[in-house]
């Protein structure tokens, strides 16, 4: 078996013309992470048995019927606040060390259902919330390019473990960027649905009114083919939308040409000023969009201060309400990084949660007004490269404005995409956010940046494996 990183769509290909093995597959994404799982902590729980008898199961079923689809016989990993049947699920937390969930999260059985071999749970930041801590039973997972650097979070081990192709994609939770976060600093493609989309059932809350599930893989077409299989209507949870699911990949070949691309300047170069790569890989979108034949216009929206003001009212208090009860009766078993974010919590008053959801409904008609004739937007997913591990601000996301924060509060879908390399080596992105509901466009927006680059070609050193 080649060691060469595979990504799904040329992995279902070859299994496909059965040219390539689930089981080979499978065991070379083992191999993987034996060796780098000790010094990277993407895992919290490998299900080596159960990703071996699943991988032959698919392979018997392929030799003899052909691939029951493009995820059929591919290994894949979930966040670890995404209940499995019968594999541990933590969140990270000292809290649920010994939590066995009796039924899977409606995305897990999803993916399971598309005949994925699940490789086991991924590193999460304690409750999909505060961190990186040191504190818990498990320690944080660390940046594949450079392992004295964050991978962000909260879905932390999902961007490593995509990086580094122990799996060949995943799946992230993201209330304020925890998709998006680590793909950017990871240098994978990762995208929020839009609310509603994916179902939550299962899923450990951040923000209710904030949360949803979605897809990180190595490419845009990728997370394509991911977002497929768990899409959909679920009754089990109450913010589902019933509405039918499209192909989305049907325009991922269609290129830039006739798009109509807005670019929110003033979010990148004024509210939050990112580094010199990071506008690099914003200059270089623009030039491949129109050269590609699409039109750039400039957007302007509030500030991005008032975004992320608003939808960090909503996720302090939601956050606090969702684990109030165990903060009253278990305060010691929580890391401190979260315990104090839920402390923040206890000062936000009603009131302070009331305007917050007014002024979030000014935002997102200001938004929608401002979309009109506009297929996607165009900023930076984070303001720079990684930071080190050890130096990560304990509430970075309060003290400054969050690039990926509007897309939460508006539920609108939005990706990040890597856009390059900063000054000390790490990936940089950027962010394309389109209409509810539209992940197709937002998919043929960011595969044409993504073709007309070579950002593709590179993968972590740690990764290479002799």
């Amino acid at each position: 078996m080649s060691s060469e990183f595979l990504t799904i769509s040329e992995a279902a290909a070859l299994i496909a013309a059965k040219r390539l093995s689930p089981v080979e597959l499978t065991k070379m994404c083992l191999e993987r992470v034996r060796t780098l799982n000790e010094t990277l902590h993407a895992f919290m729980t490998v299900t080596e048995e159960r990703a071996l008898q699943t991988a032959s199961e698919a392979e018997a079923m392929i030799m003899e019927k052909g691939p029951q689809g493009l995820l059929h016989g591919i290994p894949v990993g979930i966040k670890d606040n995404i209940d499995t049947k019968d594999v541990l699920t933590t969140c990270q937390s000292a809290q649920l060390v010994d939590n066995v969930p009796d039924v899977d999260a409606t995305c897990a059985a999803s993916l399971s259902n598309a005949g994925s071999v699940l490789m086991g749970k991924l590193t999460t930041q304690e409750f999909a919330g505060a961190g990186p801590s040191f504190d818990l039973p498990w320690p944080p997972a660390r940046n594949p390019w450079n392992t004295a650097h964050s991978p962000g979070g909260s879905s932390s081990g999902t961007g490593v473990a995509v990086a580094c192709g122990m799996i060949l994609g995943g799946l992230g939770s993201d209330t304020g960027g925890s998709i998006r976060i680590p793909s950017s600093f990871c240098g994978i493609a990762g995208v929020k649905p839009t609310y509603g989309l994916v179902s939550r059932f299962g899923v450990a809350p951040g923000g209710y009114s904030l949360d949803q599930i979605g897809p990180m893989a190595w490419t845009v077409e990728d997370c394509a083919i991911i977002l497929q299989s768990i899409a959909g209507f679920d009754p089990k949870d109450p913010t589902s939308a019933n509405r039918s699911v499209p192909d989305y990949r049907v325009g991922l070949t269609k290129g830039a040409k006739g798009l109509k691309v807005g670019l929110v300047r003033h979010f990148h170069e004024d509210d939050c000023k990112v580094s010199a790569a990071t506008q690099n890989g914003i200059d270089s979108a623009i030039e491949i969009y129109e050269d590609g034949g699409a039109s750039v216009a400039e957007v302007k929206l509030s500030s991005l201060q008032e975004w992320s003001a608003c939808g960090m009212i909503i996720y302090l208090a939601e956050r606090a309400a969702a684990y109030e009860n165990l903060m009253r009766s278990r305060p010691d078993k929580f890391g401190k990084r979260f315990r104090d974010r839920m402390i923040h919590g206890t000062f936000v008053t009603g009131a302070d949660y009331v305007q917050a959801a007014l002024r979030r409904r000014e935002l997102v008609m200001e938004l929608n007004e401002a979309m009109e004739g506009i297929d996607v937007l165009l900023t930076a997913t984070e303001p720079d490269e990684a930071p080190l591990l050890e130096e990560a601000s304990h509430d970075d996301d309060i003290a400054a404005p969050c690039l990926s924060f509007p897309f939460n509060v508006s539920g609108f879908p939005a990706m990040s995409i890597c856009s390059g390399f900063g000054a000390t080596g790490l990936p940089v992105a950027i962010q394309l956010a389109a209409k509810p509901f539209q992940e197709a466009t937002l998919f043929q927006a960011a595969n044409a940046f993504e073709v007309a680059t070579n950002w593709r070609q590179a993968r972590p050193k740690i990764a290479s494996i002799a």
